[in-house]
């Protein structure tokens, strides 16, 4: 490969979840070590990175849309090379090479730790053999216990790293914004086998980021200006199984809130079948880290979950939220559902609006099943017809605006801290502690510093008061 040039550009385009946020960041890392720019220009830029997603149909469109619109801007004078990373890259390999020229390169998370290297070479020309997609699954052992002797070979310590990624690159990273916010990975992969659900196959099995390395990543992060963390993961609640310690987010969670200049903690991604009463008291009793409870329920008839091969219902999901509620009333609570699951009778319809009736839940994402490639749930019988699927999603779609409109209501005269992301001409705006970032909603908080007689920024926490609602949006007045 050629010797790099260091007056080059690179332009980095990020879809899908928070995972991939911190992949970007990676990326970033190693691109800035090899000597890139970062440049926000795609324009004249010298390559575009799109961070593809490849969870579900809309997302596979989006990031082909991305890497189309890439290309658009080669011109006779300016040919920015294109280059795919990513779930979508990682997914499909040669096949999304073959079908989409375009693109100048599609890369596989193996990739990663030699990013800058490759980029230089697909800039003067090169064009690298796309990888034959693999099950990531098969990398490491099969037993948990085994993955991280596997992972960082033996002797190391809790900082070093192994050079074979499971799911990504060694974590080195470059905030890509000045937000006050920022996610942290405590984990890699999935071992669960949800019929409808391709992300373990591409993902790999799970690992557990050692303690000591979340932690420094946490440090850093707080230096860097995050005032909030969001510990993200595919199951964030399996955290610490491949360590021999499951009760391990319990332990680490206090340390990551104790961290000087964090406000405040989130953990997002919680299986509900994997919940246990030590986490819930921990997240509820632990300093600085939100009452707030991602949990991932997808359905409760008993029946579809069987289908999708989970577990739960109707019952003992109620049962989850009173106990969680019990030690925190004001607790955020949300999730997602799919519905027209094939098999999905009125009978499970009927249990899942009794469900989502009486959850009160903070903020419910409604999702329509598609057919995901290599799936166990594409050779499911009794497939919906999908404009069947489409008047599902606009039935519960409008029934979980009205309950997440009436949940916030609930929350009329409540004391919230709210987390600043934007001070405006009159107004700040943020998010309270039962709020996540970007689905859950915000709170708009009327202010001058003439009348209040203080100087607010963006990153400050500041007490309110809930006055009104706007759907899942509060209004709050603020206190002295």
């Amino acid at each position: 490969m050629s010797q790099l040039d260091s007056s080059r550009t690179v332009a980095l385009v990020t879809l899908g979840c928070a995972r991939n946020d911190v992949d970007s960041e990676e990326l970033a890392a190693r691109l800035a070590e090899g000597g890139w720019t970062l440049t926000e220009d795609a324009q004249s830029a010298d390559a575009v990175l799109v961070n593809t997603c490849g969870f579900i149909e809309a997302a596979k469109k989006d990031s082909v849309d991305a890497l189309i619109a890439a290309a658009d801007l080669k011109t006779d004078t300016h040919s920015p090379a294109v280059i795919a990373v990513g779930c979508m890259a990682e997914r499909y390999g040669q096949e999304l090479a073959d079908e989409l020229p375009e693109a100048d390169a599609v890369l596989s998370f193996d990739d990663y730790q030699n990013i800058s290297a490759i980029v230089d070479a697909v800039v003067h020309g090169e064009r690298p053999t796309s990888h034959t997609p693999q099950d990531r699954r098969l990398l490491l052992p099969m037993a948990p216990g085994e993955r991280q002797a596997a992972f960082h070979g033996p002797g190391r310590d809790d900082e070093e790293v192994s050079g074979r990624p499971a799911s990504g690159p060694p974590i080195m990273r470059q905030r890509l914004d000045d937000s006050p916010v920022a996610n942290l990975k405590l984990a890699s992969g999935c071992d669960r086998r949800c019929t409808f659900c391709a992300i373990p196959m591409f993902r790999g099995s799970f690992l557990s980021r050692r303690p000591g390395e979340v932690l420094a990543e946490a440090q850093w992060l707080a230096t860097s200006g995050a005032r909030e963390l969001i510990l993200v993961s595919e199951n964030s609640t399996s955290y610490g199984k491949d360590l021999g310690a499951l009760g391990a987010l319990e332990e680490l969670l206090p340390e990551i809130a104790g961290i000087e200049g964090i406000a405040r903690v989130r953990v997002a991604y919680l299986q509900p079948a994997e919940m246990r009463p030590a986490l819930i008291k921990a997240m509820v009793q632990t300093e600085n880290v939100a009452n707030y409870f991602d949990l991932s329920f997808q359905h409760s008839s008993g029946d579809v979950l069987r289908r999708m091969q989970r577990f739960g219902d109707t019952d003992s999901f109620l049962q989850l939220i009173a106990s969680i509620r019990e030690l925190a009333p004001d607790a955020g609570i949300r999730s997602n559902i799919i519905v027209g699951f094939p098999g999905e009778t009125q009978a499970d319809l009927d249990e899942l609006e009794r469900f989502l009736t009486h959850a009160r839940l903070d903020a419910i994402g409604i999702f329509g099943y598609s057919d995901e490639d290599g799936t166990a749930a594409v050779d499911l019988p009794d497939k919906v017809d999908p404009d069947v699927v489409r008047e599902r999603v606009e039935h519960f779609a409008t029934l979980a605006d009205e309950l997440m409109s009436q949940r916030a209501e609930d929350r009329l005269g409540e004391r919230i801290e709210v987390l600043v992301e934007f001070v405006g001409d009159g107004v700040i705006t943020g998010r309270a502690g039962h709020q996540g970032p970007e689905t859950d909603g915000d709170v708009t908080i009327a202010y001058s510093q003439q009348a209040n007689g203080r100087a607010i920024v963006v990153g400050d926490v500041v007490s309110g008061t809930v006055v009104g609602n706007d759907g899942a949006d509060l209004v709050a007045e603020l206190l002295g």
